[in-house]
């Protein structure tokens, strides 16, 4: 009996190169969401390189605030840039082919960004609820060396976490069926197609995404808990409008990575909700990052100014 599972093991063939179905099921479409992906690309790609540009122009936006702003948009940048370049490609060209090392590569990325997104939106409303709860000491308690500290440790957390899972997933061997039904390589749909035994890949993902995302995630709720009974408690109605405009733009953008995020991975994984999950997944990984510059700008006077004085 164990010759013959070892003869088995031996006949299966191990896969080089997996199949991103993407959005391949919708042939007729492919142009237009070439097209579309391409202004999305464009417009996120500008937006934040120009948020970036003005930061570090700029002398009025030389404030923690904008510090961290910068590294978001910076962020963004990258973050798009893992995805939608192999997304237009495949678009384009029809080839959906992936080699499984650059399958691994995209994870790599695409995990490390989305959780250092997760500490530096985590970082930017800790700065808030001292904006706006300790306003007299802010200046004191959110100096240069915390600003480097937090953002430093946004970067080295989101890269380590996934050093660790991308080492795991790199020991497993992949067999058959080569098609993952997602336009970018995600954990759960490379982790079905392995034939390698996955439960101590499994354990490891929860030990560390039950470690590392619940911190973000709660500081940032507390600091807006804490934030908003400041502001409920301010008497006249136009300091409370004052106060909440500072955190407002902060605010929209991590209800929509959140509730986004947890909708792709807290819904059941099946056939019915795989095509709702990838519609979800679009929002997160694509329209997150092109709606923030544009939430930032829109919203923000100090912005806005700074981009008058440029256009000028």
């Amino acid at each position: 009996m164990h010759l013959i599972d070892k003869a088995e093991e031996d006949n299966r063939t191990i896969i080089t190169e997996f199949i991103l179905l993407g959005f391949g099921n919708l042939p007729e479409l492919q142009i237009l969401l070439f097209l579309v992906f391409l202004v999305i690309y464009i417009v996120t790609m500008s937006g934040n390189m120009l948020i970036v540009a003005l930061v570090v122009a700029d002398q009025h936006l030389h404030t923690p605030m904008y510090f961290f702003l910068g590294n978001l948009s910076c962020l963004e940048t990258c973050y798009t840039s893992t995805i939608l370049p192999r997304l237009l490609a495949s678009l384009l060209t029809g080839d959906r082919t992936i080699s499984v090392g650059g399958c691994f590569a995209q994870f790599y990325c695409f995990g490390s960004l989305a959780t250092t997104e997760c500490y530096l939106l985590a970082a930017m409303s800790y700065d808030r609820y001292l904006a706006i709860c300790k306003p007299l000491r802010y200046a004191a308690l959110m100096n240069g060396r915390l600003c480097l500290q937090l953002s430093a440790g946004s970067w080295i957390s989101g890269f380590l976490t996934c050093v660790i899972m991308t080492c795991f997933m790199s020991q497993l061997t992949f067999c058959g069926p080569s098609v993952i039904d997602h336009f970018f390589c995600d954990f759960s749909p490379m982790l079905q197609l392995s034939c390698s035994d996955t439960s101590m890949i499994t354990l490891v993902s929860f030990i560390v995404t039950s470690l590392d995302l619940p911190c973000p995630f709660l500081l940032t709720v507390t600091s807006y808990v804490c934030i908003i009974a400041t502001i409920l408690r301010i008497p006249s109605t136009t300091g409370r409008q004052k106060a909440f405009s500072t955190c407002s733009s902060h605010l929209i953008v991590v209800t929509v990575f959140y509730g986004t995020l947890m909708t792709v991975y807290l819904l059941p994984k099946t056939n019915t909700l795989k095509a709702l999950n990838k519609v979800f997944s679009v929002f997160y990984t694509v329209l997150t990052p092109m709606l923030n510059p544009l939430i930032y700008s829109l919203r923000n006077k100090e912005v806005k100014e700074a981009l008058r004085k440029v256009i000028q």
